[in-house]
């Protein structure tokens, strides 16, 4: 292999390397080698006892990303998932056989994301389902509508989105940072450290709670390759103008984390047509037929 012999000539040459460099380029010659076995591991789930999958890791996985992935809530989460009452293995048409970890990335000691490809089949037909997984577990948004001299706006946040090359204007969202489900705990932190507004939870109203219960209660962006899902919540309270003023071009955020962010104060009328952002036009979707059918207590006539 060209890496070994690229290696091993550096090595002989004895290019001012130390003991631990050349110990590390023989470890590397040995990871990158297309005959090392790749890190493997079976488990059984219950919907499909007589059928183990087999969870293999791609050549870049490291043994303890490996480990740590297959232990991770986005995975388990992801299992259960797959055979809750709704879920795709639910009746025994579709069967999992082998999933590869293909990406791991932490954010501290936890994993952040997970990028995986599931191997599910049709027992019908035989043909594989396509099952690209980007992980990233569940999150949380906050449509905050602000009453002010008989009219309301609402609060966004304008940030810096690499991923879609943009300035996008959004709700004040932010993922869960363990597995202990605490939506609205999250949700009241993210809208603090996003815009410095402190809010209460007996004051907020879970929207995506009216959903049907089919729906686990929470709103899928882009199922088709993200399991993300978001709760959405709803504050709605009246300020003085000098509020609105001052929240208006307001720069929060966790600066030593990244986070490049500046507050938008925007009329709700206009608010359906100024961003593109999901989580916008789902609130408001949610929010207007939850008005429409009485079920905002603070808002019943």
């Amino acid at each position: 292999m060209e890496i070994e012999i690229c290696a091993d000539r550096l090595i002989r040459q004895n290019l001012s390397l130390s003991s631990s460099t050349r110990l590390q380029l023989r470890t590397f010659c040995r990871k990158m080698s297309p005959d090392s076995p790749p890190l493997t591991h079976s488990i059984t789930l219950p919907s499909q006892l007589t059928e183990p999958v087999e969870i293999v890791a791609a050549p870049n996985i490291s043994h303890s990303e490996f480990r740590s992935a297959i232990d991770s809530s986005l995975f388990k989460q992801w299992l259960k998932n797959m055979e809750s009452e709704n879920g795709v293995l639910y009746g025994g048409a579709l069967s999992l056989r082998r999933v590869l970890i293909q990406g791991v990335d932490m954010f501290g000691k936890r994993i952040g994301f997970l990028k995986f490809v599931a191997d599910v089949f049709d027992k019908e037909t035989g043909k594989k389902v396509p099952g690209i997984v980007f992980a990233r577990g569940p999150a949380v948004a906050v449509l905050i509508l602000l009453d002010s001299e008989d009219k309301t706006y609402a609060v966004l946040t304008e940030q810096v989105r690499i991923p879609v090359g943009r300035v996008i204007l959004e709700l004040p969202a932010g993922m869960l940072d363990d597995d202990k489900g605490d939506f609205l705990g999250t949700a009241i932190r993210e809208v603090e450290e996003e815009t410095g507004i402190c809010l209460k939870q007996e004051d907020m109203v879970d929207l995506t709670a009216f959903l049907d219960q089919s729906t686990g209660g929470r709103i899928f962006p882009s199922p088709g390759g993200c399991d993300e899902e978001i709760s959405l919540f709803l504050y709605s309270g009246q300020v003085n103008k000098e509020i609105i003023e001052q929240l208006q071009g307001k720069e929060t955020g966790l600066r030593e984390h990244g986070e490049l962010i500046k507050v938008c104060v925007v009329p709700y009328e206009k608010l359906w047509c100024m961003t593109a952002d999901a989580k916008v036009l789902a609130a408001i979707a949610l929010y207007e037929m939850a008005k429409k059918e009485g079920l905002l207590p603070h808002l019943k006539a």
